[in-house]
C-alpha cells in the first residue's frame, strides 16, 4: 500500500505552486511542458501526482528551484524532499 504523503510535503508544494504561478513566464513553461490547461490544473492541483510534477518542473532548471524556494521561505532541498515524499 502506498504511503499518504505528509501534509506538510502537499502544503510546501501548494505554495511552490502558487510561486511558480506569480512568475509568468515560469507559469506559461510549466503548463506547456506538462500538457495540463488552467482548468485542468484548478481541478487537479492538490493531486499529489500532480504537485510532485511541478516540483520535479523546478527542480529541471536549478533557478526556477532557488528562485521558489526563496520566495516561499524555504531551502531548495526541502522542495526536493517534498517531491521526494509526494512520489513514495
Amino acid at each position: 500500500m502506498r504511503a499518504q504523503p505528509t501534509i506538510d510535503a502537499e502544503t510546501l508544494a501548494l505554495s511552490a505552486l502558487a510561486a511558480t504561478l506569480t512568475d509568468e513566464r515560469r507559469a506559461q513553461r510549466f503548463l506547456d511542458l506538462s500538457g495540463i490547461d488552467t482548468e485542468d490544473l484548478r481541478r487537479r492541483a492538490a493531486e499529489p501526482i500532480l504537485l510532485a510534477a511541478l516540483l520535479r518542473f523546478l527542480e529541471a532548471h536549478e533557478p526556477d528551484l532557488i528562485e521558489v524556494a526563496g520566495a516561499i521561505g524555504v531551502k531548495p532541498e526541502e522542495l526536493v524532499a517534498a517531491r521526494e515524499e509526494l512520489e513514495a
